[in-house]
Parts: C-alpha cells; sequence; structure tokens
C-alpha cells in the first residue's frame, strides 16, 4: 500500500520506516494517520523482523506539528488529534519486534515523541533535538511527557519540557535521550548494520524482552517479575529454548523457527 508522507522499504529483513514530507516532516493530521497505517503495515510483516524509524530528507528527521494545522484545527480539532498520536503511541510500544531509530538533522515535538518509545536511538553527530512545546503553550502530545519521563528520568525531563530548546547530539547522549552517536554519512549504515544482528537473533525471545521492560518497566517490581515469569515459562516452553541449547552444546548456528 503506497503512502504519500512515509516511505517504507526493506532491506535484509529490516524495515525502513522513514517520514517524508517536505520540506521539514512537519506533521498535519492526513501524516499523522499515515504514520499509524505504515507503521503497523510494518509490525504485521512477517518479512520484517527490525523496524527502523527514520527520515527521506536530509537536514529534517521530523519538525514535529505543523503549526498551521494546528491553527485550524483549533480545540475542537486537538481531540482527533489526540486520537491518533496516543495510537500511534501505543503501536510503537506494542511492537512485536524491536524497534530502532535513525535521527538525522533537526529532531523535534512529534517526531521525537515517537522516537521516545522505540527501543534505542541512533543520532548523526550533528542532530539537534529538542521539545518545544511549551513555548507555543502546549505540551507534548505523542504520550511526550509519559515516554520522556520513563528514558531520561524526571529532572532531565523535566529540563527539556521546561526549557523547550534544543540539544546536540553529545549532549542527548549525556542525558540518555540517545544511545549511539555516528558520523552523519555513517548513520544509516551503523543502524542498519545493528538491526541486521537482531534479525539474527530469535524473534519470540526479543520480543519477551521488550514486553518485559516496556511493560514491566512501568509496573512495580511485583507486576514486573509477574510478566517476566509469564515470558520465561512461554519461552521454555518455545521450540526455540531446545534447538538453542542444542545448538550452544553442539557448537554450531541455531535455527531459530
Amino acid at each position: 500500500m503506497p503512502f504519500e508522507y512515509v516511505d517504507l522499504d526493506i532491506k535484509q529483513e529490516v524495515g525502513w520506516f522513514r517520514f517524508n514530507r517536505p520540506p521539514i516532516n512537519a506533521v498535519n493530521l492526513a501524516m499523522l494517520g499515515e504514520m499509524v497505517v505504515a507503521f503497523e503495515a510494518l509490525d504485521l510483516n512477517p518479512k520484517v523482523k527490525v523496524i527502523v524509524i527514520a527520515s527521506a530528507l536530509d537536514r529534517y528527521f521530523n519538525a514535529g506539528a505543523d503549526i498551521e494545522a494546528f491553527k485550524q484545527a483549533g480545540s475542537k480539532g486537538m481531540h482527533a488529534w489526540l486520537e491518533q498520536t496516543y495510537r500511534l503511541a501505543r503501536k510503537v510500544r506494542t511492537a512485536s519486534k524491536p524497534v530502532l531509530v535513525a535521527i538525522n538533522g533537526i529532531a523535534v515535538g512529534g517526531g521525537l515523541e515517537m522516537s521516545l518509545h522505540a527501543d534505542l536511538r541512533f543520532a548523526a553527530d550533528d542532530a539537534r533535538l529538542g521539545q518545544p512545546e511549551v513555548n507555543i503553550a502546549i505540551i507534548p502530545p505523542v504520550a511526550g511527557t509519559q515516554g520522556l519521563v520513563r528514558l531520561v528520568g524526571r529532572s532531565n525531563a523535566f529540563r527539556i519540557l521546561y526549557g523547550g530548546e534544543l540539544f546536540g547530539a553529545a549532549e542527548a547522549l549525556e542525558m540518555g535521550l540517545i544511545d549511539f552517536v555516528s558520523p552523519p554519512a555513517q548513520l544509516e549504515k551503523d543502524v542498519q548494520a545493528y538491526a541486521e544482528k537482531l534479525a539474527r537473533k530469535p524473534a519470540n525471545a526479543l520480543a519477551a524482552i521488550r514486553r518485559c521492560l516496556i511493560e514491566g518497566g512501568g509496573e512495580t517490581f511485583e507486576v514486573g517479575m509477574a510478566i517476566e515469569r509469564q515470558q520465561a515459562e512461554a519461552l521454555a516452553h518455545h521450540p526455540n529454548f531446545e534447538e538453542g541449547i542444542e545448538a550452544f552444546l553442539e557448537k554450531r548456528k541455531p535455527n531459530w523457527t
């Protein structure tokens, strides 16, 4: 299914999701709807084992919401906007496979918020990141407050949201907003290489890790342990567990199902 504002392609079992609304990837309601459907398409595609969120534009990862679209929507239109943004956040957080992000150029607002719900974020060393919503008297509406505080902690979340300013990649790395930094020309190569390593691992074990950390990490310790136990027991009954043990003992590569 072709999309107007999102490009999808698959390389070596890695599904690339690219924002593509020139000149700056500003998100309007139509693009937002496509983002939800396009991401779900990769998650449901059996040929895709890892998803990467990226940009088709050189200088912008994502500029956040199209301010003109916000103005036209008004306060009543915000309800429809939030229905879609929260749907998107849930899709990313509950994905059945690893989700990585390749951040180039400017990454602000909703596009950056989408990345907060992913597993790991790679950024070019000249990237600029931030959540400037406070400067127009709104808060990050892609479950951004909740994703951010869980990712970088309370103090850094306050610093990012209160300030509304942009940070360079080095400072973002120090705060935990991103996880890896690459030269711009190397960024997508580094992400693809990491994603291919993940794609060779047992998909059911990766999905279990993801659920334990994302779902369990937001619960009490006891509830988190219950989720972990459920996942461990399910993995123990899967053929991949027996195959992994046999491959280890026989000193050969495992054949995952």
